[in-house]
């Protein structure tokens, strides 16, 4: 399992692109991985095969909808000594916040 960070931004739309999000989130439903939104991002858990397919399924979407040009950026954390997830990685910084 990874988590990855993605980000699709297709160029030249407009300012506004959440219903290109919303539309790489439906491709996210079909294919069953675990997401979160967030402000600036799309976090994944799941297969590394997996979430690089879904990757491109999604850089596909603001072509399929009229955009010309898309930047699509992907951050990997690949951890192989122990099992991570999403709640895990926040819960370790959250237990280490000075209170």
């Amino acid at each position: 399992m990874v988590i990855a960070e993605i980000v699709v931004v297709p160029l030249g739309t407009g300012t506004s692109i959440s219903k290109y999000v919303a539309q790489c989130h439906q491709v996210l439903d079909q294919w069953g991985l675990k997401y979160q939104l967030t402000p600036m991002s799309t976090i994944v858990e799941g297969p590394l095969d997996e979430i690089m397919e879904v990757v491109k399924k999604m850089h596909e979407v603001p072509f399929e909808n009229g955009a010309h040009r898309v930047s699509t950026s992907i951050r990997i954390d690949d951890r192989r000594d122990k099992k991570i997830t999403m709640e895990g990685k926040v819960s370790a910084v959250e237990e280490k916040k000075i209170k």
